[in-house]
């Protein structure tokens, strides 16, 4: 019997741009930096491609790709 992969289950997770945020800042490593709604929006209208005509987000889509688009405008 295969066992279920929680975290797999939990990157593909369809999400509210609300709830990307939260998931996405939770245990955030310092190193890297935060999101914000203003930010995610910004990326959003940025990479229009990215989304689905419902617009949700996931992480295991677009959590690398957000973290490489905010690292160049944090410093």
């Amino acid at each position: 019997m295969k066992t279920r992969d929680l975290d797999r289950e939990r990157s593909e997770q369809a999400r509210s741009l609300a709830d990307f945020l939260h998931v996405y800042n939770e245990n955030l490593s310092p190193a890297f930096p935060r999101a914000s709604l203003v930010l995610l929006k910004q990326f959003k209208n940025t990479h229009e491609n990215l989304f689905k005509p419902d617009g949700v987000w996931s992480l295991n889509v677009h959590r690398k790709k957000v973290m490489d688009w905010l690292r160049p405008s944090s410093f």
